[in-house]
């Protein structure tokens, strides 16, 4: 799913492409992809983009009269600049943004429709499609600490909820964590005060340095390869391979569609945290630490 470093690349192609520009039309492919009936989407034809921006995960624009189009990209949902009146050709295509320099094109992968589009008036109707997460890009130490131990709940689960944060999901979670060497098991009401310090600290230089790497990335294009696994990343995506702090291999936890990745060696002491499956499979058989984990290979 597209992140905050993501959506901020997006938005900065999108600035110079299509503010102050008329949106022509929209084109819907899938019936699904719109959320909302009121206002109705055949209002934002002819307006000009007067504004963008980021509402979590969210990509609003803004277009006179203060209407907003907001697009949530979802896991696999990807946007493109492609030349003026593209078709929507393919099973992947929902949507075109039709402006008379090109066409905004939003895909989504797979089978499952997940994206969405609300058209929302006003304020109060851009408001109430924010999940409300803190941004931590602008935040003080203070207020970043009394969101995440509002609850008492782990590091993984705090990071990635966008109602206490906004724009952090699986892929920068996992970086995160990686930084401040804490557990993403760890809950948030047992950290101590050099633990937040690394952990916000981590945060902050993660967002910000993913962010120019992908802004500087499309400076003179479009974020067309956008994704949640890069080789540059240090644990996220990288299960089996080296952990570039300690040379010991990266672990994960897996649940539903998801995956979480870290170091045993830098996070977690050497202990090796429960997969749900695998360590209800192996029962008393689950390997505890790094060198159990090898003994078992070894058999």
């Amino acid at each position: 799913m597209p992140e905050l470093p993501d959506i901020t690349a997006y938005l900065a192609a999108l600035e110079a492409r299509i503010v102050g520009r008329p949106l022509l039309g929209v084109r819907l492919a899938s019936p699904f992809l719109l959320r909302t009936a009121e206002p109705p989407l055949g209002l934002a034809n002819g307006r000009r983009v007067r504004k963008l921006r980021r509402l979590g995960k969210r990509i609003a624009i803004g277009l006179e009269g203060d209407l907003w189009l907001v697009l949530h990209l979802m896991i696999a949902g990807r946007l493109h600049w492609r030349p003026p009146g593209a078709k929507l050709g393919g099973r992947n295509a929902l949507a075109a943004f039709d402006f008379d320099d090109g066409s905004l094109v939003l895909t989504e992968a797979g089978t499952k429709r997940r994206a969405s589009l609300h058209v929302a008036e006003g304020r109060d109707g851009l408001e109430a499609l924010d999940p409300g997460g803190i941004d931590v890009l602008s935040s003080s130490f203070d207020a970043f600490k009394a969101a995440l131990v509002e609850e008492n709940r782990t590091l993984k689960r705090a990071l990635t909820d966008p109602r206490i944060l906004s724009g952090i999901g699986n892929a920068y979670s996992d970086e995160i964590l990686h930084a401040a060497r804490l557990s993403p098991l760890a809950l948030t009401r047992k950290l101590d005060e050099d633990e937040w310090a690394r952990l916000y600290a981590a945060t902050l230089d993660t967002l910000r340095q993913w962010t120019v790497r992908l802004v500087g990335e499309t400076a003179s294009g479009f974020p067309e390869k956008v994704t949640a696994f890069r080789k540059e990343m240090a644990v996220h995506g990288r299960y089996g391979r080296p952990c570039p702090r300690c040379q010991d291999p990266v672990q994960r936890i897996r649940y539903a569609d998801n995956e979480t990745n870290y170091c045993a060696r830098c996070q977690t002491g050497g202990k090796l945290l429960a997969d749900r499956g695998l360590s209800r499979l192996l029962g008393a058989d689950w390997p505890r630490t790094l060198d159990e984990l090898e003994a078992l290979k070894r058999r």
